[in-house]
């Protein structure tokens, strides 16, 4: 419900707490490529590997940019403007995100990987903060820690997988 004013309009919404059913789809739909190129790396032939391993960094790297994308949306509705925290917060998981496509571009995939691991581990921890404080929707709170678990542990499993292959 909104209401126009001659210099603005006011907005009035009640946010349910439970987590919606289209994002919880595709807040897991997103991280299954994460699953399947860390399972791939130990399962698919050797001549797979560079592909699989770049695939796989380029789409976390990509899901960071782009979660980066949600926080600046939510930032926009937010009463009074943005915050600083929330504007920290996208630039961080932004710069992340960049970063960790140019370490795959040039050829260092641990540092994607410890990159990523570091903007997941920040979306874990501070979505549940910020949702409680009022500045993400009020579902992060329960959806972010469980569904970041997925990237965690995938990028973990990538990272094993650089660090023991002889392919670096």
């Amino acid at each position: 419900m909104s209401e126009r004013a001659a210099n603005g309009r006011t907005i009035k919404a009640r946010e349910p707490a439970d987590i919606p059913a289209d994002g919880l789809f595709f807040a897991y739909l997103a991280m299954l490529p994460l699953v399947a190129g860390a399972l791939a790396l130990f399962l698919l032939p050797d001549n797979w590997a560079f592909l699989t391993l770049n695939f796989t960094l380029l789409w976390g790297a990509s899901i960071l940019t782009f979660l980066s994308g949600v926080r600046r949306g939510v930032s926009f509705r937010q009463p009074g403007g943005p915050k600083v925290t929330q504007l920290a917060i996208m630039l961080f998981l932004f710069v992340t995100g960049f970063a960790a496509v140019l370490c795959v571009v040039w050829a260092y995939p641990l540092y994607s990987v410890a990159l990523q691991l570091l903007g997941f581990l920040a979306l874990a921890v501070l979505d549940p903060i910020s949702a409680r404080r009022g500045t993400a929707p009020l579902y992060f709170a329960r959806l972010r820690p469980v569904q970041m678990l997925l990237p965690l542990v995938s990028l973990l499993v990538v990272g094993y997988w650089i660090w023991t292959s002889p392919f670096f």
